[in-house]
């Protein structure tokens, strides 16, 4: 199910502290449209947390970038996506392959962060995940990047979405 209604071919950024949701809304997706830098690390190192092997993994999630985008294929890029130069590289790639942007911004409270983080089986520093939820952008601020949407995880209302205060 769809429930943002991608445009074909586009591109998805997830924007959100770490436990904030990003990875089980990806998961209503297909499988093959996610590119996630914590799989390319586990995959590199065996340790999702190993954040030295962060340039390599991204070397993987570039190339399946422009694998997908280069054939019209949607794709889900589920990392943090908190740092504006990040986000300028995927728009970049999305402009290039000529497809739309768009991001999914998790404006979960903190207080839900940090115990849906808790309850994770890796959990990220409680430091990092702080630092992260201050570095979010706001809606208006993905539209002025390049974003063409921007949805907020929060008004998502389809059955079991993630909202503001609720678990997943």
């Amino acid at each position: 199910m769809d429930l943002l209604n991608l445009p074909a071919g586009g591109l998805c950024a997830l924007v959100g502290a770490p436990g904030s949701g990003k990875s089980t809304f990806a998961a209503r997706y297909p499988d093959s449209w996610r590119v996630c830098l914590d799989v390319y690390r586990r995959l590199a190192t065996d340790s999702e947390a190993d954040q030295s092997a962060t340039p390599v993994a991204a070397e993987i999630q570039n190339l399946l970038l422009d694998a997908r985008l280069s054939r019209g294929l949607n794709v889900l890029v589920d990392s943090t996506n908190v740092l504006p130069h990040v986000r300028a590289g995927l728009l970049a790639r999305a402009r290039y392959w000529q497809r739309p942007a768009v991001a999914v911004l998790f404006d979960v409270p903190l207080a839900t962060v940090e115990a849906q983080n808790a309850g994770r089986a890796r959990v990220v520093p409680l430091d990092i995940v702080r630092v992260h939820h201050e570095l979010l952008p706001d809606a208006d601020q993905l539209h002025r990047e390049g974003f063409a949407a921007v949805h907020l995880v929060s008004e998502l209302h389809a059955p079991g979405d993630l909202r503001r205060g609720a678990r997943n």
